[in-house]
């Protein structure tokens, strides 16, 4: 018998202890966090490992096919020696996709919630206790962060802040408009609140997450409509608030205003990552992108011409269905053009309910390889060379984490480069200055000017 067969035993008293594994992409991980802090408030405690918790959560994503397929190989993982297992939740985008065929493709599954209803995870834990069906996949966004717990704080140095959720630009490979529900843009008072307390207990950046994080609207204080900018020109104003990044954005949602932020705000990181996920406009349309290439491009400089020094990132993806050679041609092109610092790149992979996913001409997977082979192998180069043309600048560092080696310490460049210094004298929170002596592919070595000195 497969494990993910074995005969529900759902625990009759409540948890005590909680797990959370989350997949996927930044909100993801902000998710977890607040699934976290709310089951923190009803007296449960954190296990540091599933097998050694009374409840476990499944965060997941289902951008791709094989984050999918490892959400059920973790399923079953969970049962333990003995032939018991958790209380098993999933949640997030998979739950939110496939809702009640979760449990009848796993039966370990007790509990089924989407990402706009994880706020109600209470309620289904005691209907598991009764023996009651416990799916909710609704989504009541609004409502959402309104019935979720204030934050609590946390001594880390740095921390995501969803400021919207949803997507309205249905792009037509993508599962987000479905999973995720409409765009719903956090309350201003909400947001600056969660990020005073954030920063009260440690946090010197801060960033700000949605699915298109730059289509961020609503009124300030004072009752004045506001974009993004507004919102980040105000974050800012938080003394010990150091710095501030936001993603995804969107092409079409890159204002003025927000051009003009990257060079008037020293707090805004000189890092933006700005999918355009395709470079032949054909492609794009199929996508249902609403931008063209050129006028990609043509963001891109504008955001340069304010901040010259800016780092930027993408996400692309090959083998969309019906894409020709020459069409994969005009994404390297696009590429040489921007020179990315980061990138990310994939196959296309259909999503169920998606309208590409219907579509004619879906590529073969080994054509698919061979162009995703081309792209990053021009990526890395990219990478590689933004990384070395950082060597023999001065700049600051947020120290993050501790590397592999006494003594070691790692922190994030303002281009979000991974930079290790050895400086034992130094904590995790501290921002130093520090000269680049050598560079990577996908890291820096610094030296503290302290240390320098002495």
């Amino acid at each position: 018998m497969n494990r993910n067969d074995a005969p529900r035993n759902p625990a009759t008293t409540a948890p005590t202890t909680f797990h959370v594994k989350s997949f996927g992409c930044q909100m993801n991980v902000y998710d977890g966090e607040r699934m976290a802090e709310m089951l923190g408030t009803q007296g449960m405690t954190p296990a540091a490992e599933g097998t050694d918790a009374d409840l476990v959560i499944l965060n997941t994503c289902h951008i791709r096919e094989k984050a999918v397929d490892k959400v059920y190989s973790d399923i079953g993982r969970l049962t333990r020696d003995d032939g018991s297992r958790p209380m098993i939740a999933v949640a997030g985008c998979v739950a939110q996709a496939e809702g009640s065929e979760i449990q009848r493709r796993a039966r370990n599954v007790d509990i089924v919630v989407g990402p706009q209803a994880y706020h109600r995870l209470p309620d289904l834990i005691d209907k598991v206790g009764r023996g009651e069906a416990a799916v909710d996949t609704d989504m009541p966004a609004a409502s959402k962060f309104g019935a979720l717990p204030a934050r609590t704080k946390q001594a880390r140095p740095t921390a995501f802040l969803t400021i919207m959720e949803g997507c309205d630009k249905f792009c037509t490979y993508c599962v987000v408009p479905y999973t995720r529900g409409a765009e719903i843009s956090r309350s201003w008072s909400a947001i600056v609140d969660e990020a005073k307390t954030l920063v009260d207990g440690g946090a010197r950046e801060i960033t700000l997450l949605g699915q298109n994080v730059n289509a961020w609207t609503g009124e300030d204080d004072k009752g004045r409509a506001q974009g993004m900018d507004g919102l980040v020109r105000e974050l800012a104003k938080i003394p010990d608030l150091r710095r501030i990044r936001y993603t995804t954005s969107h092409p079409n949602d890159m204002s003025d205003g927000l051009i003009a932020a990257h060079g008037d705000i020293d707090k805004l990181m000189p890092f933006l990552h700005l999918p355009v996920q395709a470079g032949n406009d054909r492609i794009l349309k199929a996508m249902n992108r609403s931008h063209s290439a050129d006028s990609y491009l043509r963001i891109i400089e504008r955001v340069r011409q304010a901040r010259p020094d800016i780092a930027i990132s993408g996400d692309f993806i090959v083998g969309f269905p019906g894409e020709t050679d020459a069409e994969f041609e005009d994404t390297l092109r696009i590429v040489e053009q921007v020179r990315y610092a980061q990138c990310y790149s994939f196959k296309y992979s259909p999503r169920p309910g998606t309208p590409a996913a219907d579509m004619d001409h879906q590529i073969p997977a080994a054509v698919m390889d061979e162009r995703l082979s081309r792209l990053q192998a021009l990526l890395n180069r990219q990478q590689a060379e933004f990384n070395a043309a950082t060597v023999g600048r001065t700049t600051q560092i947020l120290l993050e984490r501790k590397g592999r080696h006494p003594g070691q310490l790692i922190g994030k460049s303002p281009w979000l480069q991974s930079v290790v210094v050895t400086a034992p004298e130094l904590s995790i929170g501290d921002l130093v200055t520090v000269d680049i002596i050598s560079a990577g592919p996908n890291s820096l070595a610094g030296e503290t000017l302290r240390r320098k000195a002495a």
